[in-house]
């Protein structure tokens, strides 16, 4: 995240890297300038980095939606997410090809670099004119990527800038540029009380249908059977009778039983004298 001066501190940082890189390729003196191409081609060799558009980048241009609450109060601070694009173009001596050699040493250093180191940054930061910039402090580092534009797309470029021949020139976006606002967000609110949602399946941070367990598979706890103690007794004393019941073995048992209900006859016995019998 960084101020509004970001633009300018990832220009200048841009032309202070293209001119440490430059020797020992290029063991003549170069002029970098971050300004467009001039109407007069210069005398002396120079590599102009002009910074021709600024677009939203694609990717993070939402990402701070919404920052405000429905009453209109800051909740979180805006942030625009910018790529620049360049052109980046060369002069110098056609006979001795001192623009071709000049973009060649360009695209070197920014395939061998391509994303803009701190050091290179804090040393444009010491300009003047980028003394209150804090890109420094930026946790996303710019990254440049080279554009690649057809003879169509390169005539309109050039079209736009009025009376300037063309001159050898290569294209490079820088992504990525996060412009802070300015606006404080208050404190957060305390949860006054918790909400419940329900999101239908397929909807973001729902729960698949794999995630859930089938009904099938959860077994509800049993509770224990409780016998009355009668029913045990009963059960137990039939049980033997319906044994008894059911085998041979158990008749001479039951024959015994009878026998002994019946009583015993009585035995008479006979005096010796002839007198009545006795009964004892």
């Amino acid at each position: 995240m960084s101020n509004a001066l970001a633009l300018a501190h990832v220009t200048q940082a841009l032309a202070l890297l293209i001119e440490d890189n430059l020797p020992p390729d290029i063991d003549i003196a170069v002029k970098v300038e971050p300004r467009k191409p001039p109407a007069d081609p210069p005398a002396e060799p120079t590599i102009t980095v002009f910074l021709y558009q600024v677009t939203p980048n694609t990717s993070q241009r939402n990402n701070d939606l919404p920052t405000r609450a429905p009453d209109g109060t800051l909740v979180r601070r805006p942030a625009a997410a910018l790529d620049l694009h360049y052109l980046i173009s060369a002069y110098g001596e056609e006979a001795e090809l001192v623009g071709q050699r000049l973009i060649g040493s360009v695209v070197r250093t920014l395939h061998e670099t391509p994303v803009l180191p701190g050091d290179i940054i804090e040393l444009a930061g010491r300009r003047p004119h980028l003394s209150g910039s804090d890109l420094a402090e930026a946790v996303q580092r710019v990254r440049f990527t080279p554009t690649v534009m057809d003879v169509d797309e390169t005539s309109k470029l050039w079209g736009m800038l009025h009376q300037t021949p063309y001159t050898l020139s290569v294209v490079y976006q820088a992504v990525l540029v996060l412009i802070d606002g300015r606006a404080t967000p208050g404190p957060a609110r305390p949860v006054e009380r918790p909400e419940v949602r329900v999101l239908p399946f397929g909807a973001p941070g729902a729960p698949t249908p794999s995630d859930r367990v089938p009904a099938e598979t959860v077994t509800p706890p049993q509770e224990p059977t409780v016998v009355p103690a009668k029913a045990v007794v009963g059960t137990e004393a039939k049980a033997p009778a319906k044994t008894a019941r059911g085998r041979k073995s158990a008749q001479p048992a039951r024959t015994a039983k009878k026998t002994a209900a019946k009583p015993a006859k009585s035995t008479r016995t006979r005096p010796a004298d002839g007198s009545e019998d006795t009964e004892n």
